[in-house]
């Protein structure tokens, strides 16, 4: 089956995409509005040296605080407005849908449709303000705690720095909802995806100037570019495959004809879950490890530098917990997204039926299971992809920017993205048809 992005391809053509004003406008607010996005990344916090900041982020950029810095867009360097990007608001997300599994009363409202959504984001939106005030607080008594970093310190330059990063991350969320409901792709995925592809040209010069002057081996940056190219065609692969299941329709006769019985294919993704598991999975990691590695550089208690130690990028504890993110989110977030039961039910409603399971209960246990076990092979492939690079690459001391995470996501935010853009353009193809259709029947009668 051609991929989203191969059907683009042979379908788009200039005429097509001239007549798409809808998109046109769409992709055009999408681009102004990652532009704002970016401008804001070079914002500073007021009340800090921009100069001795530079010097403090520099000696521990290779560690928690680069991986921070990439989902940010290089704002952390800079400690601008949008400094703390989405991370806060990602993790509310996770908590609120954690909790809502074993709440009655947040499960009921998953159930009411919109109405039901939008008290449930509402919920989301309160809890990222809460996680986002905390975790500038803590920004705010690091920055105090590195020598000559703050201008004036005290209670007017903590309370200023939290409501200048609460405000941009409240803004980021509001910019990321009007991307998604008027641009083009999910906005939270996209403001993610603008800020690493705006970092990989000073990744790439920089990489260039290690092998250079013979810090970085030359067969060591020749099979970093091998490691690449073939995590991305990994990355592909995995993302197109599914599961393909078999659904047979039993004739039918309606009126004096009888209608010959069907098949059909229940497409089930190999990785249903995509991107989130690992974006959640670096969330809950960098909520914790950004304040304690901030902290740290002050006079921070022991066990403080301990924690900032054991969290570092490509330590043990940060891999292993990193794993088992990974796995946790790419069981939970598919069993939010695919409803087994729901599905058996639609099939039997519409006469469907799995040659050889019985509809009802058993066509559904039969779909957890294939489900269960595709799953099993998709949190694999995320955790591989995600992992061995960050291994390889922290051995190397490699910039942050072209590890696994940062591949996965932006491989997948442009598949999605294209997929979306496909869609737009076939419904503009499939009203042009219907429009000359109407008109060849009107000049017919």
């Amino acid at each position: 089956m051609a991929s989203a992005a191969e059907q683009l391809a042979r379908n788009l053509n200039f005429s097509t995409f001239s007549k798409a004003k809808a998109l046109q406008q769409r992709i055009w607010f999408t681009l102004g509005a990652l532009l704002v996005y970016r401008l804001g990344t070079f914002i500073p916090v007021p009340g800090i040296d921009p100069d001795a900041f530079r010097a403090t982020f520099e000696q521990s950029q290779q560690g928690i605080i680069g991986m921070f810095n990439m989902f940010a867009g290089g704002a952390v360097e800079r400690m601008a407005i949008f400094a703390l990007n989405l991370i806060p608001y990602i993790t509310a997300s996770i908590v609120v849908q954690v909790v809502a599994t074993a709440s009655p009363r947040l499960e009921a409202l998953k159930k009411e449709g919109e109405a039901g959504r939008r008290k449930m984001n509402q919920y989301t939106r309160y809890l990222a303000v809460v996680f986002c005030a905390v975790q500038a607080y803590g920004i705010a008594v690091g920055l105090e705690g590195s020598q000559g970093v703050v201008l004036n310190p005290g209670w007017f330059f903590r309370i200023s720095t939290v409501i200048t990063l609460v405000g941009g991350t409240m803004f980021l969320m509001w910019l990321g909802e009007q991307i998604t409901s008027r641009g083009v792709g999910n906005g939270i995925s996209l403001i993610i995806f603008a800020g690493i592809v705006a970092n990989l040209p000073t990744t790439i010069v920089q990489t260039l100037e290690l092998s250079r002057t013979g810090a970085l081996p030359a067969f060591a940056g020749f099979g970093m570019i091998i490691i690449a190219l073939v995590v991305i065609a990994a990355i592909v692969f995995f993302e197109r495959a599914q599961r393909r299941l078999l659904i047979q329709y039993p004739k039918r006769q309606v009126g004096n004809k009888m209608f010959q019985g069907d098949t059909s294919h229940l497409p089930l993704k190999l990785n249903t879950s995509g991107v989130i598991p690992v974006i959640f999975g670096s969330s809950l990691l960098l909520l914790p490890a950004t304040i304690a590695s901030f902290a740290a550089q002050g006079n921070a208690p022991e066990w403080l530098q301990v924690v900032t130690a054991l969290l570092g990028r490509g330590q043990p504890l940060y891999l292993a917990l990193f794993a088992f993110f990974i796995i946790f989110f790419a069981f939970f977030y598919t069993a939010i997204v695919f409803n087994p039961q729901e599905t058996a039910d639609n099939l039997k409603r519409s006469g469907g039926f799995i040659p050889g399971i019985r509809p009802g209960e058993r066509t559904a246990q039969h779909i957890d299971y294939v489900l269960t076990r595709i799953t099993v092979i998709g949190a694999l492939y995320l955790t591989v992809v995600a992992l061995i690079p960050e291994v390889m690459f922290s051995q190397l001391a490699v910039s942050q920017f072209i590890g696994g995470t940062s591949l996965l996501i932006m491989v997948t935010v442009t598949l999605d993205t294209v997929s979306q853009i496909q869609s737009h353009l076939i419904a503009q193809q499939y009203e042009g048809l219907v429009k000359k259709s109407r008109l060849g029947g009107g000049r017919r009668r």
